[in-house]
């Protein structure tokens, strides 16, 4: 049996070994919908011969309406049962098998249903050909990926909201299955800030090729042989900056500004979690993705790779009014700016001091988004357990921006209202009394056994996550890569039966409102 790859529709386009293994085979089976044309034979017609014998697998349904009593699925799970048995009586009889296929064999083609029937039966070979994606990327004359872009394939079928996630989070994309789902990936593409860069190809290589801008494209003239395209970012990308000069770019430099003067700019302050790219949500990669300039604390920037076309400007952590403006100013002449905070944007983070600038009216008219991220809070309980399962509190021990008063008084407030609470900036190298100090105001009014998660560099490469007792809490343990999670009266520990141990705060409290022992 030969899987037979015939390319995207120009017959010129099929590969010699195409050609070969129909001259070779005896039987020919092509997939039809009812009314009996054959993309896949007409492809191939003028290497057909009259002692051919062809075998038209005839799909009982084309969408999802049918009265099988196992529905769609179970209509066509029949039809490639029956088809494969088809197949298999000429290979039993010693009959050569050439199933044509549209594109490539196993790439969302009809073709696949029969190899999994039938591959392990029967010496099979499958024989690749040009797929939709690669001729829509050479119809269109756009580069698809460059460098270290990510390609997504996706089908038109999924569900918008997914649609739009992975539309989002990805550098360029191709969807396919239009047709009717064209509406739903026209509007995953807005939502996802990405229609204007989207273009259009239908029946690649074939008669009646049609292509231009997505946008442009009436709904109700898109067939099913159509493909949206996001094509690669980089096209018109200046030569990749060097990374010894990703600081240098100030707002009054014309370089900085790499959109037209007429193009809009606008500021997103986004939150890289507290580790890595898996913590990344879909949103926040595209909006980094997008962006002209980075501007960041040095160590959130280096988590987001380089990429060619995009400026990066890395500075201190003590100067979040200083970085905002700046951003800010780039913004307002017209780039697409991405500010860069750790966990989420939100929480102790860049969001406040970007927007405390942006209330300025020289950047009144600057469009600001804050995207969410995973805030270390949340981060550390997860790989505890659920410390934060019930109401808690989130509190900063650093004094730089606010009186250490302010601190002790809302710490006696929190351990007063029983909530467990979560200790950003604990300690550094220059105050590491704080820990020492938080730890004397909690145990005026909790247990020495209350459960403390001491959770350093989550996600990163020195992550180290243990549980210790209130009262043996060590200072010299903590710095500011360190979160602590102090549980309520009703926390527990629980130790599985691998011996790990799991913190976890109850979600019902006790009726009369008091703690419930051990």
């Amino acid at each position: 049996m030969y899987g037979v790859g015939l390319g995207p529709g120009d017959p010129s386009l099929m590969t010699v070994r195409a050609v070969r293994a129909i001259e070779q085979a005896d039987v020919i089976a092509y997939h039809s919908a009812r009314h009996g044309r054959s993309i896949a034979r007409a492809i191939a017609a003028e290497h057909l011969r009259p002692d051919h014998v062809e075998e038209a697998l005839v799909y009982p349904v084309t969408t999802e309406g049918t009265d099988h009593p196992g529905g769609y699925r179970g209509a066509l799970e029949e039809f490639y049962t029956e088809a494969a048995a088809r197949l298999a009586a000429h290979l039993d009889a010693g009959r050569t098998v050439a199933v044509l296929a549209e594109g490539d064999p196993l790439f969302y083609g009809s073709y696949m249903h029969m190899h999994k029937r039938l591959a392990d039966r029967y010496p099979t070979e499958v024989i690749p050909g040009v797929t939709s994606v690669s001729a829509a990327a050479a119809r269109l004359g756009t580069p698809l990926v460059e460098a270290e872009e990510v390609l997504t394939i996706l089908p038109g079928t999924l569900p918008e909201e997914e649609l739009t996630a992975r539309l989002a989070g990805t550098d360029t994309a191709v969807v396919m299955k239009l047709g009717r789902t064209f509406p739903d990936v026209r509007r995953a593409l807005e939502r996802a800030g990405r229609l204007d860069d989207a273009l259009y190809v239908e029946r690649a290589t074939m008669a009646g090729e049609r292509t231009g801008r997505l946008a442009d494209t009436d709904p109700g003239s898109v067939p099913y042989f159509s493909v949206a395209v996001l094509p690669s970012r980089l096209t018109d990308a200046p030569p990749r900056q060097a990374a010894d000069d990703r600081t240098e770019a100030a707002p009054d430099d014309d370089a900085a500004i790499r959109r037209p003067a007429t193009a809009g700019g606008e500021l997103v302050v986004v939150g890289t979690g507290p580790a890595g790219p898996l913590w990344l949500t879909p949103e926040t990669r595209g909006a980094l993705a997008a962006a002209d300039e980075l501007v960041g604390y040095t160590t959130y920037l280096d988590r987001v790779p380089v990429r060619p076309g995009q400026r990066r400007h890395g500075s201190d952590n003590k100067v979040e009014s200083e970085r905002a403006e700046f951003a800010l100013e780039l913004a307002r002449r017209g780039a697409r700016v991405a500010v860069v905070s750790g966990g989420d944007p939100g929480v102790f983070a860049m969001a406040t001091a970007v927007l405390e600038v942006a209330v300025q009216d020289a950047y009144a008219d600057v469009p600001v988004r804050v995207l969410p991220g995973v805030t270390a809070a949340h981060a550390a309980a997860a790989r505890a357990g659920a410390p934060l399962g019930h109401d808690y509190a989130a509190l900063s021990l650093s004094d730089r921006l606010k009186p250490w008063e302010v601190i002790e008084r809302r710490l006696h407030a929190v351990a007063a209202a029983d909530l467990a609470v979560a200790l950003y900036n604990p300690g550094s190298r220059s105050r590491g009394w704080q820990v020492g100090k938080a730890r004397e105001l909690l145990l005026e009014h909790r247990a020495p056994d209350t459960p403390v998660v001491v959770a350093r560099d989550v996600g990163g490469p020195e992550e180290s996550v243990r549980t210790v007792r209130l009262a043996e809490l060590d200072p010299a343990q903590v710095d500011m890569r360190t979160i602590l999670l102090v549980g309520s009266s009703q926390t527990r520990v629980t130790r599985r039966g691998d011996g790990t141990e799991t913190v976890w705060t109850p979600r019902r409290y006790p009726a009369d409102g008091g703690p419930t022992g051990g």
